[in-house]
């Protein structure tokens, strides 16, 4: 049974909204756990749109153009996103790569499920990796596509200042790993 809802805009479904009166969603809260820990101060210096004052309030503050979305990044890698309309705008900002707002490209990658972070400079972050071999396989995955698209040809190869640290997780360890 449908009737002209109270402002005559839509039909609305009495059995589902027996008060004719359908709630409209206006803001999407959505949170994200990126198993690891961050550097706030190294985020908020290179990021244009993101504000970090320590002293106020515990986050990087980052707003996000499209979808109009801010995102609250705190040290324990978790994050918040606000302000998007829906489900799948909320889960856009959160992946969303806006070189002055996060500089570095996120790439997910599926087999091996690693995370890289690609950085204009050449250098990579490869995370999310449980064996040092998955991190091994990601890398030799993704040197094919990353040499045939570089900025010059003056560079000699991909600088391999390797380090690694170790990330504490609910199913293990996350192993970190910078190229």
């Amino acid at each position: 049974m449908a009737e002209q809802g109270l402002e005559g805009s839509q039909l609305v479904d009495l059995l589902r909204h027996p008060s004719g009166i359908v709630p409209t969603l206006q803001n999407i809260v959505s949170t994200v756990n990126l198993d690891c820990k961050l550097e706030l101060k190294a985020i908020a210096l290179q990021a244009r749109n993101a504000e970090y004052n320590p002293k106020r309030f515990a986050a990087v503050i980052m707003r996000i153009r499209e979808p109009k979305t801010t995102a609250l990044i705190f040290a324990s890698g978790k994050m918040v996103c606000t302000g998007a309309k829906s489900e799948n705008q909320s889960k856009l900002a959160a992946r969303k790569y806006e070189p002055e707002l996060f500089p570095g490209l996120i790439y997910r990658m599926k087999q091996p499920k690693i995370v890289l972070l690609i950085f204009v400079s050449g250098k990579i972050v490869l995370t999310g990796a449980k064996v040092r071999e998955e991190t091994y396989t990601a890398f030799e995955n993704i040197y094919p596509v990353l040499t045939e698209f570089r900025k010059s040809q003056q560079c000699k190869g991909l600088e391999l200042a390797f380090s690694s640290l170790y990330c504490p997780d609910v199913s293990g360890v996350n192993l970190i790993t910078a190229f």
